[in-house]
């Protein structure tokens, strides 16, 4: 069968079971219209959308966050379809620089997974902003490596949170705190009223604590000897300091390996080459109407637009879109502002 030579494409990995339950929950929520060109192509469709990293596309949340190939494949994405928003006088951003709110950029997440939670933004604003202050402004590039920390190691940085607030109080964390429930539900422990936050704690038993929680965790931690490299020349720490140090860290950015250095963050050549296609396209058709003084466009060369491969998407999430463009448009129009 085609599913299994395109299984084993993941069999490294152990996460297959997840992409054979989705793919089999939607040939049968979608088994009629999927009998019209054939299971075997549809096993070949989303298969192939998986190995691109574009089977996450407009899933629901649960979905993108369900494994790290997921995660990784929904930060490669929202990077290449929003780098032009902070482009630095690129080809085709009109402004120098543009500079967003968390709200914002909770919009942008939402274009491409529309019940992404709002909390995951609000941290991986905190790591820039450090404080409560979610309407102010941040670079693209500021957001992205603080998100990506955020969104990728989330059920790590929960555990680090709970190790930090009982160092800070002075306990011992014997026991390392894994969470179990799903992402953006997970309960923050405030700091106790008498401790104060802005003297950190000690970065070598701090960093003991994270080695520990690293063995233990089932989930993604950054690389620990990365990390202890990176405390190493640090006697005291805070929890947002840590953080920030990750996200600015290009060593555990080239480890995850989603999203380019930061000096390569607005260069993407096969992007670019498709966005020219497309430009060349829309310039050529807006010029290619019929300009004969006696209407005859017989003569006219035929523009054959060439075929354009588009990615699996979901059929009930066609139907979803194709029912909710039947309704008001009132919140599109608050865009412009």
């Amino acid at each position: 069968l085609i599913s299994v030579s395109y299984c084993l494409l993941f069999a490294a990995q152990r996460h297959v079971l997840t992409y054979m339950e989705d793919a089999v929950s939607q040939l049968l929520e979608n088994r009629e219209d999927i009998s019209q060109y054939g299971i075997a192509r549809f096993f070949t469709e989303y298969f192939n959308s998986v190995r691109q990293g574009t089977h996450i596309l407009f899933r629901e949340f649960s979905f993108v966050q369900a494994t790290p190939h997921n995660r990784a494949s929904f930060l490669r994405t929202f990077w290449r379809c929003f780098r032009t928003v902070g482009k630095n006088g690129g080809k085709y951003s009109s402004i120098c620089c543009y500079l967003l709110t968390a709200q914002e950029y909770h919009c942008l997440l939402q274009l491409l997974c529309p019940d992404f939670p709002m909390e995951l933004t609000q941290k991986a604003a905190r790591i820039v902003l450090m404080d409560d202050a979610m309407d102010c402004l941040m670079s693209f590039s500021d957001f992205l490596f603080a998100f990506q920390i955020q969104f990728y190691y989330s059920e790590f940085l929960e555990s680090v949170a709970a190790i930090y607030q009982d160092l800070l109080a002075g306990k011992n964390p014997n026991t390392v705190i894994v969470p179990t429930s799903s992402s953006g539900q997970h309960r923050q422990r405030q700091p106790p009223s008498d401790c104060s936050p802005l003297d950190g704690v000690e970065a070598s038993l701090f960093y003991q604590c994270l080695e520990s929680l690293c063995d233990r965790s089932k989930y993604s931690c950054p690389p620990s000897a990365l990390v202890k490299e990176m405390l190493s020349s640090a006697q005291r720490l805070t929890f947002y300091g840590f953080l920030m140090a990750l996200a600015k860290d290009q060593r555990i950015n080239r480890a995850l390996g989603a999203l380019p250095d930061k000096g390569d963050l607005f260069l993407d050549p096969a992007m670019d080459q498709e966005l020219e296609k497309l430009v060349a396209q829309v310039s050529g058709l807006s010029v290619s109407g019929p300009t004969s003084s006696s209407g005859d466009t017989a003569n006219l060369p035929v523009r054959n637009s060439p075929r354009i491969n588009c990615p699996w998407k979901p059929l009930h999430h066609r139907r979803k879109m194709d029912a909710e463009s039947e309704g008001s448009n009132e919140e599109t129009d608050s865009s412009e502002n």
